[in-house]
């Protein structure tokens, strides 16, 4: 990796872009900021053809608010992904610009960045692609039509020089959002700030104990796929691309979770409670449960005051950080 790109790494935090964006004409960036409590030592995913830049995140950010990157600009990523939400949008399943359903949970964005991964079941092993396929499938976008059109516009023509020195094209408006969504990061939550309540203290225990083999710190992710028996069995998920994994899912992570309900890749469960309630039971039996939770069976059940202090714990794992979305040229 080149040295610049190893310093940007470490200049990034969810603090980064709180100032909003320039009006038409400016071309000020808000610097990135070092990343939070919590994530420090992790190293960000980012492609050699796209290196990490303040000047992209700030285009990326107004780029992600933006309605008019959809087909009839009903909607923007953030439609989706809401802050307040932990990047999710507190529906089982979104509608796309054409009016026909998606048929998994919209993921928090939380530290997706760090993923060699995406999508529920991985098929993209990019952001960039993921980020494509999204904007085109769920919002009917046209990135070069839509680029030409926004480099009409003053405060964007800017953005786009400081970003990019070029004129607005498809492909630089996907790695400026991949930009901005690389620097939507959760740390310093209590947990990481060693400020758990006694109920915390005690789930945490009970957390390392059964949790944190694919919940695994300082991400709360593995970042692999396990069958854990929610959903339809007929969505193979990544069984579709390994014939191991039958019914399997990304493991999400667990920051920001007390925020993303429903939860599961089909929104499936409601509350957070009942989510780890199931997984506590080592999630539910069927042909391909991972052998992870069939190893987890033998263990001495929970009881429903240990369930609510694991809970207490996943919602220790809450970052606060503050958001102010853009001003739109």
């Amino acid at each position: 990796m080149v040295p610049v790109i190893s310093r940007l790494l470490v200049l990034l935090s969810p603090f980064a872009l709180t100032l909003t964006s320039c009006g038409p004409g400016a071309a000020a960036v808000p610097p990135l900021e070092p990343a939070p409590a919590g994530l420090d030592g992790q190293k960000l995913n980012v492609p050699a053809d796209n290196p990490l830049t303040a000047a992209k995140a700030h285009l990326g950010k107004m780029l992600f608010f933006d309605k008019r990157l959809s087909k009839d600009g009903s909607m923007s990523c953030q439609t989706c992904h809401v802050h307040e939400k932990a990047w999710t949008d507190g529906v089982a399943l979104s509608k796309k610009v054409d009016g026909t359903m998606n048929t998994r949970n919209s993921p928090s964005l939380y530290n997706v960045g760090y993923q060699p991964h995406y999508y529920w079941d991985g098929r993209a092993d990019t952001m960039e692609k993921n980020v494509e396929a999204a904007w085109k499938g769920h919002m009917g976008g046209d990135p070069d039509a839509m680029a030409k059109t926004l480099g009409e516009i003053a405060g964007y023509k800017a953005a786009f020089q400081a970003a990019f020195n070029e004129a607005p094209s498809g492909a630089n408006m996907v790695k400026a959002l991949t930009s901005f969504v690389r620097t939507l990061q959760s740390g310093g939550a209590p947990a990481d700030k060693a400020m758990l309540s006694d109920a915390a203290k005690r789930g945490q225990a009970h957390f390392t104990a059964r949790c944190s083999m694919c919940h695994m710190p300082p991400l709360y992710t593995d970042m692999q796929f396990h069958n854990v028996g929610v959903g339809d069995p007929k969505d193979l998920g990544r069984g579709k691309i390994d014939a191991t994994k039958m019914g399997a899912f990304k493991t999400p992570s667990l920051r920001g979770a007390a925020r993303s309900a429903p939860y599961f890749h089909d929104g499936s469960v409601a509350t957070l409670e009942e989510a780890v309630a199931i997984m506590a039971r080592a999630g539910n039996d069927n042909e391909h449960l991972d052998p992870i939770l069939k190893g987890m069976k033998a263990m001495p059940a929970l009881t429903e005051a240990d369930l609510k202090d694991l809970v207490e714990f996943v919602k220790a794992l809450d970052s606060k950080e503050t958001f102010t979305p853009p001003t739109l040229p």
